[in-house]
Parts: structure tokens; C-alpha cells; sequence
């Protein structure tokens, strides 16, 4: 930190009065009788703040999948699992009021989505005095917001596109290709419905229907979640929820964020909270 920013972090941490970490891996407590399932054993190092209350931040980036993710030939934990953990672990800990979520993503796999989601309301069901703070980056969009309304309190960046609150299955098909080229599927299947997407098969009506009936149950529950995480009625929402994008304005707008700004308001909000 430069000399000339001190004055103005020394102002900052009086006012908000916490001290905020960054969960980083495996170590620490162990033993007991939870399992690591149950409480994972993170360590954490001090980030930013000082005071009483203790806030942890949890990056939220990148696609949302539970795909391992490589580094140099060198197979990581997936996305998903990295967030619960951290989650589990500020969770288990009483010691902790609160997180701080940095969300940075167009979304990803809806379960995936959905588990975090579910995860960040079980923290606050533990104690509902924590609070949780989200902070949106370049994009918050479709599964990120997902997750991103389960948060007290969201803050956009002026720049932010969030949104998308939808879902979708696509596939592309290559029948008219594959006849061109003289290629033909051979599928030896148990049902009509077993190949649905093969890419040189063809979708019947039917099979249009049944998968448009699960991309409307789970943009329905999708809808909902943000209905219940913005305290709004869900009939206010359904004319925006087809998967358009929001600019920050657009979003305060439709009251799907509270709060244009950057991560020392987020901080400052955190505090406040």
C-alpha cells in the first residue's frame, strides 16, 4: 500500500470496524469430531480491515461447473467444490458475520448454480445475523446472478452486465452435412427418446415439447429464487426474465441490484450491514 492511500484505508477501517480474510486451502483445525466434509479445514490470511468482526471473500469466477480444471498438466478442483468448501468452512465457523462474494461469471452448469445458492442460504440460516454482501465484476450474468441474489445486499460495478435470468439446452444438428458427406448414425437404442440431441438425428415435435417443459421448470425456480433473494413479487419480474442483460442503471432500474459502486463500498456496506 502506497504512503498516500494510508490516511484514506486508516478512515476506512474505523468506520466499517471489520477485518476481512481470504480463505486459501487445505490446513488448520482438523481432528474433532466433524468431518472434513462437515467443516473443512481451510486456512485463511487477512486481507483487508481491522476490528472485531470477522468477513471472509469468496471469488466467484469463470464457468461454474464441476469440470476439474487443468493448470500446467495439473488437474484442480473444480469450481463448484472450491466455492462449497469455502462456504462450508466460513459456515462452521461462529467466529465469522459474514462474506463477501466477488462475482465475475456468465454462469455455467444450473445445479452447480443451484448448490452454491443453496449452500449461501444455509450460512445465513445458521445465523441469521450474518450477512452477505455480493460485488459484481465484468459480468454477473445468468448463473452468476443465480447466485448473486442470494445475497443481502448487491452491489454492481458502473460497468457490470448482469442478468440473462434464464435457461437454455442447446445442440447443433449435422444431419443435412452427414447426408452430403455420405455419413450415416447407426444408434442401437432402448427408446425413441434415448438419442435426444444426437447431432444426425432429428428432434420430432414431441421431443421439442419435452425438453421445453424442463428448460421452463427450471427457469420458473430460477425466477422464484430471484423473486425471494430481491423481495420482489415474481409477477414484476416475468417480463424481464427471458434472458436479456442488464447495464448497472438498467438493473437498479428493475431493482435487481441496490447499489452502483466498487469493493471498498462493498466493504463499507458490509460493515454498515
Amino acid at each position: 500500500v502506497g504512503a498516500l492511500a494510508v490516511p484514506f484505508i486508516l478512515l476506512v477501517l474505523v468506520v466499517t470496524g471489520i477485518v476481512i480474510f481470504m480463505v486459501l486451502g487445505s490446513g488448520g483445525r482438523g481432528g474433532g469430531e466433524r468431518a472434513e466434509d462437515e467443516s473443512p479445514s481451510l486456512s485463511a490470511v487477512w486481507s483487508y480491515g481491522n476490528g472485531t468482526s470477522t468477513v471472509i471473500r469468496i471469488p466467484v469466477t469463470g464457468i461454474i461447473s464441476r469440470e476439474p480444471e487443468a493448470e500446467w498438466f495439473v488437474m484442480r478442483e473444480n469450481s463448484t467444490d472450491r466455492i462449497l468448501r469455502q462456504i462450508q468452512a466460513a459456515a462452521a465457523d461462529e467466529q465469522v458475520r459474514g462474506l463477501i462474494l466477488e462475482i465475475d461469471s456468465p454462469g455455467g452448469s444450473v445445479t452447480a448454480c443451484d448448490e452454491i445458492h443453496h449452500a449461501l442460504r444455509d450460512f445465513k440460516i445458521r445465523d441469521p445475523q450474518r450477512v452477505i454482501v455480493a460485488i459484481l465484476g465484468d459480468v454477473a450474468a445468468s448463473g452468476g446472478y443465480y447466485i448473486a441474489c442470494a445475497s443481502d445486499y448487491i452491489i454492481a460495478q458502473p460497468t457490470t452486465v448482469s442478468g440473462s435470468i434464464g435457461v437454455l439446452i442447446s445442440s447443433l444438428n449435422f444431419k443435412g452435412l452427414g447426408q452430403k458427406l455420405g455419413v450415416e448414425d447407426v444408434t442401437i437404442k432402448s427408446g425413441p427418446n434415448k438419442d435426444l440431441l444426437n447431432p444426425l438425428g432429428e428432434l420430432t415435435l414431441e421431443q421439442r415439447a419435452m425438453l421445453q417443459e424442463i428448460v421452463d421448470d427450471l427457469h420458473q425456480r430460477f425466477v422464484r429464487l430471484v423473486a425471494q433473494g430481491r423481495r420482489l413479487p415474481i409477477e414484476d419480474l416475468r417480463e424481464i426474465c427471458d434472458g436479456r442483460v442488464f447495464s448497472s442503471r438498467r438493473a437498479m432500474d428493475y431493482k435487481l441490484v441496490d447499489q452502483i459502486g466498487y469493493w471498498h463500498d462493498a466493504v463499507m456496506k458490509t460493515g454498515e450491514l
